[in-house]
This record gives structure tokens, C-alpha cells and sequence, in this order.
């Protein structure tokens, strides 16, 4: 047995950013930022520590997303972790770690 899921609660790092294909399918990708904090022993002070990931959507769920939120509004999202390899520039292959995300919850409370 084995499982790949990724829960993630944080802020939006930018709107999302939708490509739309001619048979109706989107893909959303954005980035979202999580943070950690805690106080330094040496020094006592608060260290706040941020963490980037890519985040992508696909179809309806992109839809509601871009819809409905934009940068730096909280959200709490779940799906699964994907690696994958391209072509950069230069000729050297890059690899690049993404959330796929399946269901999500909005947090902020927008009037």
C-alpha cells in the first residue's frame, strides 16, 4: 500500500494563471506560500520561515479558484505530490515538485 497526499493551509502567493486548450480542458497554476515560525535560542528572537509551492489546478476547479480568490488570500488545500523533468534553455533538464490539488476549502471571509 502506499499513499501520496499532501495537505497544505497558506496564502496565495499571486492570481492564478489559467491556460485554457481547445477542447475545453484548463490547467491553473499559482504559487502558494507556508510559513513556520518559532523563537531562536540563542538570539530569543521570533524567526518566521517561508516555504513556496507550486500549485496546480485543473478545469472546474481552476475555474471556481480564479473565480473566486487571488493573491494573498488563505486557502486549504489536499492532493497529490507529482515531480516532473523539463527542458530548460540552456539544454539542461530541470526537474520541478508540484501539489495537484483535488479539493480545497476557501479561508477568508469575503463579504
Amino acid at each position: 500500500m502506499s499513499v501520496n497526499k499532501a495537505i497544505l493551509v497558506g496564502n496565495m502567493g499571486d492570481d492564478i494563471k489559467i491556460t485554457k486548450f481547445e477542447n475545453g480542458n484548463c490547467v491553473g497554476t499559482f504559487p502558494l506560500a507556508t510559513n513556520e515560525s518559532y523563537v531562536d535560542k540563542q538570539s530569543g528572537e521570533k524567526v518566521t520561515k517561508t516555504d513556496w509551492h507550486n500549485i496546480v489546478v485543473r478545469n472546474r476547479t481552476a475555474e471556481v479558484l480564479a473565480q473566486y480568490t487571488g493573491k494573498g488570500d488563505q486557502i486549504y488545500l489536499e492532493g497529490m505530490i507529482r515531480t516532473r523533468n523539463y527542458q530548460a534553455q540552456d539544454g539542461q533538464t530541470r526537474y520541478t515538485t508540484e501539489i495537484h490539488v483535488h479539493s480545497f476549502t476557501f479561508l477568508n471571509n469575503k463579504q
